[in-house]
């Protein structure tokens, strides 16, 4: 069995790291003016961004490492990911990111990050690191109080309380040493991965990878990628090789997930590697960089390497990181930290503080019910795995003139040109389907397809109820949808405006008041006499007469208009969801009497005295019918 090209099993059903380079979400997002007042701190503005797929928080770190370039801000990022291996992977990352710089060196970090990151296998210090952390995390996660006190940048309110306890669970498997190897057998998973997805390709596994990476990731802009790192991880899962090959020996555990297999005709759940085989974590870091100098090429050749240029991103990103301070440094605003008792001058402000808010699983088409997140976004990112999560529901939670970014399978090896073309294609669909346009000025891409939300955007404008009248209900009765303050409460005479005020001929009008409960002999006439034809009449009921929600005044603040005046008996009888005509301009001439019960039937009259001298019910309905 050979695996189709074009297929996509290579990407794998969890994603553990990102196809595109890192961006900075404040060049993205749309430029605010800072205002005093919106912000619970004076001269703080605040930036509200919305993650779908973020798996290996690089876009935060880059935009943490960035934010001195722009204006002082303070960042909350809500993260929504398919798993919560995804969630618990953040937590580690931020923790060793965010590393007492005392307890453990610039260098060091960058190297753990890197193994823990993109490598199947670590080494001995490392996974050490990496089991002291998960526990200490795994401690935290069922202590709010305690996780708020060493960890403020980390927010786990949303989280439903199983998914909690599944992500305590997570991490405890992550911090069990005892079992060894044996539990996460990564070297056979690995294995096992690489010959589903090649089939009878596994023996020319070499030759398969050295045509993926030069007729297909070279082609599409990853010429950094050498040759010999990108077969290593095909071979092995080791794409950072930092140290001598025979230290790699522990599994990495943050690579393990669940998954749902049918065994023996029953769905059993099994642990292991089902990630990415196909492409490498090199693109996150690796094929981007400020320093031009890396990107040199000689007779053609890229001058560094993928590994090479990750290591240096990723130091340089640490290294900004350290303004932010440990975790602790973090409770309260730097800007707010006193001058010492000698009369020194005080420190410079440093970088706001910044929250990490974790929202529930699967909860993208329920997030715009809740207030606190329906038009808050200025920006909102997908990552390519969740694109079809891009939704008008989705696109409520973005404010109006706010910024769509889509990562697009540019580096996905398994996709052939024209799929990248028909995606890009559908992305462009969902994205107007949810309300957004192409973003002026944005430049053309390959990677990211960029949007915008305009204010009047109508599918991402989920604020209308479902009851809205249409359009040419709103034209008959334009008043009784935003009626007036006088006509809030109309004087008595104004529930019957004079005959000159209405509209039909003299010969056409409604009898007067007096005339509407004329004895029983004189009610006889043909219907014909009592109304026009059918093809005469009024637009149907429905329209006339827009549902109750949608009417905000109650019957008793709405003017009689003149078509609702003089309609015929058969018109008189709305539907029970009308509000118009009121009933005391109909009951008046009635001595006052108050409408009788049986006003909520559509097949009674609004009026009592009616009741006794109109036609019997059938005949009232009859043009109702044929209209």
């Amino acid at each position: 069995m050979t695996t189709p090209v074009g297929s996509g099993t290579g990407f794998g059903s969890v994603s553990w790291w990102g196809l595109s380079p890192a961006l900075d979400l404040q060049a993205e997002s749309p430029p605010v003016d800072p205002d005093p007042q919106a912000s619970p701190e004076p001269g703080t503005p605040e930036l509200d961004v919305l993650l779908l797929g973020s798996v290996d928080g690089r876009h935060l770190l880059q935009t943490l490492a960035r934010a001195a370039r722009w204006p002082r801000r303070r960042f909350h990022f809500y993260l929504l990911e398919n798993n919560l291996e995804a969630v618990a992977r953040h937590m580690l990352f931020f923790s060793l990111a965010l590393e007492d710089p005392e307890k453990m060196g610039l260098q060091e970090r960058s190297e753990a990050f890197l193994e823990v990151w993109g490598n199947a296998l670590l080494r001995p210090p490392v996974a050490a690191f990496v089991r002291a952390q998960a526990d200490r995390l795994a401690r935290l996660v069922p202590e709010p109080d305690r996780l708020a006190e060493q960890l403020p940048w980390l927010s786990l309110r949303a989280l439903k309380f199983r998914e909690r306890d599944a992500l305590e669970a997570v991490l405890r498997f992550w911090a069990g040493g005892e079992q060894g190897p044996a539990a996460f057998p990564m070297r056979r998973l690995w294995d096992l991965r690489l010959r589903h997805y090649l089939g009878s390709r596994y023996d020319a596994r070499r030759g398969v990878s050295d045509w993926d990476l030069h007729m297909k990731l070279h082609d599409r802009g990853a010429r950094v990628i050498h040759t010999a790192e990108f077969r290593r991880w095909r071979d092995t899962g080791v794409a950072f090789e930092l140290r001598d090959a025979s230290a790699y020996q522990v599994p990495n555990r943050t690579l393990a997930s669940g998954r749902l297999l049918s065994h023996r005709g029953e769905r059993v759940a099994a642990r292991g590697y089902w990630g990415d085989i196909a492409t490498g974590p090199f693109v996150a870091f690796g094929i981007e960089t400020e320093d031009q100098s890396l990107l040199r090429t000689n007779n053609g050749q890229p001058v560094k390497t993928a590994g090479d240029i990750t290591q240096h991103n990723v130091t340089e990103l640490f290294r900004a990181l350290a303004a932010w301070g440990p975790p602790r440094a973090a409770q309260k605003d730097p800007q707010e930290v006193p001058g010492t008792a000698n009369g020194t001058a005080e420190p410079a402000p440093g970088p706001a503080p910044f929250t990490l808010h974790f929202l529930p699983l699967g909860s993208d088409q329920t997030l715009h019910h809740k207030r606190c997140y329906k038009g808050r976004f200025p920006l909102l990112y997908l990552a390519c795995g969740m694109v079809h999560l891009l939704s008008p529901e989705l696109g409520a939670c973005v404010a109006p003139g706010g910024r769509l970014v889509v990562e697009l399978a540019r580096y996905l090896v398994d996709v052939r040109p024209e799929q990248l073309q028909a995606f890009s294609d559908r992305v462009g669909e969902l994205a107007q389907a949810a309300g957004f346009a192409p973003q002026p000025g944005a430049g053309p891409s390959e990677t990211f397809a960029r949007f915008c939300k305009s204010g009047d955007s109508a599918p991402g404008d989920l604020d209308v109820e479902s009851g809205t009248p249409p359009p040419d209900a709103l034209a008959l009765s334009p008043d009784a949808m935003n009626p007036s303050p006088d006509a809030m409460n109309p004087p008595p005479d104004a529930l019957a405006p004079p005959p000159e005020a209405l509209a039909p001929p003299p010969e056409d009008m409604a009898p007067p008041p007096e005339a509407m409960a004329p004895p029983p002999e004189d009610m006889a006439p043909p219907p014909e006499d009592m109304a026009p034809p059918p093809e005469d009449m009024a637009p149907p009921t429905e329209a006339m007469a827009p549902p109750t929600d949608a009417l905000a005044p109650p019957p008793e603040a709405l003017a009689p208009f003149p078509e609702a005046m003089a309609p015929p008996p058969d018109v008189l009888v709305p539907p029970p969801e009308a509000t118009n005509p009121p009933s005391e301009g109909l009951t008046q001439p009635l001595q006052g009497q108050p409408p009788p019960e049986p006003l909520q039937l559509p097949s009674e009259s609004p009026a009592s005295s009616l009741e006794a001298s109109a036609p019997p019910t059938g005949s009232q309905s009859r043009p109702n019918q044929r209209v």
